[in-house]
């Protein structure tokens, strides 16, 4: 029996851990988004005040040129975080599911009457 609460533990602080993990990372490419967002202006107001909008231009901005290069840098990170979200959303849900079914298990053995009420905690995960 202790084994099995012991486990259910494990499985609520894992879910939690992952469910950490997403918000960190949807918060790292909003973050990300408005970074870019933010040295697009710039980069528009700096073309606008040289009235060179030709990046191959011998006179284009270099402030215009480093700006473009890190704006390209954070939507190729952004990218790449995406991906990472994905995955740790699939892994969160696989996680989440097996909690429930432990918690729906030990429920079960508790409850004379056979009844299975939603895992304490669960919903206040979603």
């Amino acid at each position: 029996m202790k084994s099995r609460e012991t486990t259910i533990l494990l499985k609520r602080r894992e879910v939690e851990e992952k469910s950490r993990k997403v918000e960190d990372l949807e918060r790292i490419i909003r973050e990300f988004d408005q970074m870019a967002s933010d040295l697009e202006r710039q980069i528009q107001l700096e073309e606008d005040r040289t009235g060179v909008r030709d990046r191959g231009h011998f006179s284009y901005s270099t402030f215009a040129k480093a700006a473009a290069l890190r704006r390209d840098n954070l939507r190729q990170s952004t990218e790449g975080l995406r991906e990472k979200l994905a995955s740790a959303v699939r892994e969160r849900d696989d996680t989440m599911e097996q909690f429930s079914r432990a918690s729906q298990q030990i429920d079960g053995q508790h409850d004379p009457r056979g009844r299975r009420e939603r895992p304490f905690g669960l919903s206040a995960l979603r």
